[in-house]
């Protein structure tokens, strides 16, 4: 039955705000040195005509959401036009209900047939992946969650128990086979953590082409003010986390890798350190063959290796690789093959352990995906799409009300630090982080708690806007 507090979009509009990096970012086989962040406007109204605009962002991470041999202006533009077409597809989706209710459809019911379309209209060429179309629309998703918010005056996490919703998570999880649990009368927030902890620990990307020591500088690196070498980052932020991006596909240079920044982490005091293999190995004997190496020969390393994160390729369905004998030796993480709680589901039975969250697949999805995975004993972790600006305060909230393992990677404050100054002004704890983590404080207020009425941005004209204004 309908609720009074239900609402549908009226209208949205979109804004590109384009990104420069200080240093590359590797992403697999690709670097990344320039992004476009999506910033929504979505505003919503309720059966009272009330109406309120709530703002989502992620950044439109090309090389990550949609790896390929193609140019990357090609894959780049192709993105933006798919935002486009979501603008007016929000801004006509004549669905009422909760957020999570709202957002659910929208991917169930209209994004497959988008997605659809614009792959007809590339002639045969290289379909866009269902990931990057997760992506594009995730602003606005986030945006529809803290409009619902801002409508109400009360923070989005508060409103999402049963009072608030239509319908409980049976409605859309289904347990795995044979485990007795049930999802009938239970709704998202029993999977979340009240009151939230205002301070998390912070993990810092160690980037595949990141100097370590002064032997690895090109002369080319930037002198901003900002640290560029692993030891000097550690100093000044208290660092105590460690995320490694490898290759996948060059065993001899992941091993080295791990093991020299691994020497550092010791050095330095670091306790947790966490692989990243970018998708890119087809055989859990690579992973294995490195982390038996590791416990021979450089067994502090190892015993600080907290998590592995997805080896092995996107496509969960397409390369059902078993996976137990990684398990076994360490947890592994499920990152871009976890794009609903199906896939967390079929994860499961090939034998990964945990599912990194990511707000850029949609606050909806992830919060689908946290329940499914907590409620059959998952563990959970919230990972980076290197978020600045708007995109960080969601993605640090999700991390705070989720019950991570340990903390939240955050990365931003590395590769484009002066991308946040307007919003930093107003959350100074959560773009530089401080004793090894972020302080989350100053979030307070409707919605996310963005408090966008201090900040001093401005914005381009937008993209696109459709609907009422």
């Amino acid at each position: 039955m309908a609720k009074p507090t239900d609402i549908r979009p009226l209208s949205a509009m979109v804004y590109f705000l384009p990104v420069e990096t200080r240093l590359p970012l590797k992403f697999g086989p690709e670097t990344l040195t320039s992004v476009a962040c999506a910033r929504v406007c979505l505003r919503v109204v309720d059966a009272q005509g009330r109406t309120a605009c709530g703002w989502g962002e992620t950044p439109l991470s090309v090389q990550w959401v949609w790896p390929s041999a193609l140019p990357y202006a090609e894959r780049h533009e192709a993105l933006k036009a798919f935002c486009l077409s979501l603008c007016r597809a929000w801004a006509t989706f004549d669905v009422w209900g909760h957020p999570l209710e709202v957002g659910h459809a929208f991917q169930e019911q209209v994004l497959p047939g988008l997605l659809a379309e614009a792959n007809r209209q590339r002639q045969g060429r290289e379909p866009m992946p269902w990931l990057a179309a997760l992506v594009c629309t995730s602003p606005f998703d986030l945006a529809l969650h803290d409009a619902y918010g801002i409508l109400h005056g009360r923070p989005t996490y508060a409103l999402y128990g049963l009072e608030w919703v239509n319908r409980d998570l049976a409605a859309y999880l289904t347990p795995a086979e044979g485990a007795m649990i049930t999802f009938a009368g239970r709704s998202v927030r029993d999977f979340l953590i009240f009151p939230r902890p205002n301070w998390l620990p912070a993990w810092h990307l160690v980037g595949g082409l990141d100097p370590l020591e002064e032997a690895d500088l090109m002369g080319d690196e930037p002198n901003d003010g900002y640290p560029v070498l692993l030891r000097d980052w550690i100093r000044r932020d208290g660092l105590f986390c460690l995320k490694i991006k490898l290759r996948g596909n060059d065993a001899a240079w992941d091993y080295a890798r791990l093991v020299r920044v691994g020497q550092i982490a010791l050095e330095m005091g670091v306790r947790y350190l966490s692989a990243d293999f970018n998708c890119t190995v087809t055989d859990p004997a690579y992973v294995n063959d490195i982390l038996d190496r590791l416990a021979r020969e450089a067994p502090a390393v190892y015993e600080r290796i907290f998590y592995v994160e997805q080896p092995f390729p996107y496509d969960l369905e397409a390369h059902p690789l078993d996976v137990h004998s990684v398990s076994t030796r360490k947890p592994l993480f499920m990152d871009e093959s976890a794009h609903d709680w199906r896939l967390v589901r079929l994860g499961r039975e090939l034998g990964w352990t945990g599912v990194a969250l990511k707000t850029c697949k949609t606050q909806t999805g992830a919060l689908l995906a946290l329940a499914w995975a907590k409620a059959h004993d998952m563990a959970v972790m919230v990972q980076d799409l290197t978020n600045p600006m708007l995109a960080q305060i969601p993605h640090v909230l999700l991390a705070a009300h989720a019950g991570t393992i340990m903390g939240v990677e955050t990365n931003a404050m590395q590769f484009y630090p002066e991308a946040s100054q307007a919003e930093e002004a107003v959350h100074p704890g959560l773009y530089r982080r401080r004793q090894g983590g972020i302080d989350l404080r100053s979030l307070d207020g409707p919605g996310f708690g963005y408090r966008l009425g201090e900040m001093r941005r401005p914005l381009p004209e937008p993209a696109c806007a459709c609907g009422a204004w």
